[in-house]
């Protein structure tokens, strides 16, 4: 399934974190922050927008920001643009 983007919103797979740290403590699911960077997978129809962001950009977003949607079993978020914060390089 293909998924498209409207307007000023970007289609992105977050980013999993280490289950441990330096020292080889593991850290339960419970324990973990949510991501907050992640891969772009698709960028909406906003011109500008795709100016700036491209797919396969590393993004760093609001930690709360977006909407989680699982499509054929993988996890995605919907973010606006609002809540992008970054472009990693």
């Amino acid at each position: 399934m293909k998924v498209k983007p409207m307007d000023d919103r970007v289609l992105v797979e977050p980013m999993e974190q280490e289950s441990k740290t330096a020292s080889g403590i593991i850290i339960p699911d419970s324990a973990k922050e949510k991501p907050v960077i992640g891969t772009v997978v698709a960028v909406g129809t906003d011109e500008d927008l795709q100016d700036k962001i491209k797919v396969g950009d590393k993004i760093l977003y609001a930690k709360y920001g977006g909407e989680e949607i699982s499509i054929e079993g993988i996890d995605y978020k919907i973010i606006q643009r609002a809540d992008i914060l970054a472009v990693m390089e």
